[in-house]
């Protein structure tokens, strides 16, 4: 069976200007990943998100595993849904993300006070009520984060009956994308329900690494979240966003 890596990228910048940066902790988690992966596989084809927190983690990554890197292939379809978009169309103050992020950090308990605004931003577009408010409904965003990974495993499972290629199986891909588009996927895989799959994206660890096997007949998870590369540089490197 082959092996697909999902990987969750490393911590965001949130509350600067530019959210899809990496922080400095996001990138240091990203190298810790690399560095954990010289004792893996190697992985023979790597995907990824086009969003830039996809490609720096990846870039981090890549330093601390400190070997060739196998061709990358930019795929949009592992993209995150747009959060930013989700928190304006439930209060419109988020339109200046920076602002409110900043006015967020400020507040006590800071993490609990956005945790708390974030969920009922997802609520209101997982109800499928507003769908017209959204540019990407939460059922388009489902479909295009499982039709992303059908079409890696039917571009791999295609390639093994080319003469050419018959005996050249990949056993390791590696995904560097979110925990949304990871959510969906294990939601998919496991038949669950909409608000199973909130609790699995609010689980989700920074650089987190969740492990599925296919077949030409099967798909199903070895594991979920790995983060021990993390837990042994210690507990302060293990962040949710």
């Amino acid at each position: 069976m082959t092996a697909i890596y999902l990987i969750r990228h490393g911590q965001a910048s949130f509350g600067k200007a530019d959210y899809d940066l990496l922080s400095e902790k996001g990138r240091e988690q990203s190298r810790l990943l690399g560095k954990y992966w010289q004792a893996m596989s190697a992985p023979e084809k790597i995907y990824s998100g086009d969003l830039l927190r996809h490609g720096q983690t990846l870039e981090h990554f890549l330093l601390g595993y400190e070997s060739e890197p196998s061709p990358v292939i930019l795929h949009s379809g592992f993209n995150e849904f747009n959060h930013q978009e989700l928190l304006t169309c439930h209060d419109a103050r988020w339109k200046d993300f920076s602002k409110m992020a900043a006015i967020m950090s400020e507040q006590p308990s800071a993490s609990k006070a956005f945790q708390k605004e974030f969920a009922n931003a997802l609520s209101r577009w997982i109800s499928g009520n507003h769908d017209k408010d959204y540019k990407e409904s939460w059922s388009q965003f489902k479909q295009r984060c499982v039709s992303a990974l059908h079409d890696v495993i039917k571009q791999e499972l295609t390639a093994r009956k080319t003469p050419r290629q018959a005996n050249q199986h990949t056993n390791n891909i590696c995904i560097f994308t979110s925990s949304g588009t990871i959510a969906v996927i294990i939601q998919h895989v496991l038949g669950l329900s909409d608000d199973k799959a909130l609790i699995i994206n609010q689980q989700s660890r920074n650089t987190g690494v969740t492990k599925l096997l296919f077949s030409e007949k099967n798909l199903s998870i070895d594991y979920f979240n790995n983060y021990s590369h993390l837990t042994l540089a210690g507990e302060d490197w293990v962040t949710f966003r």
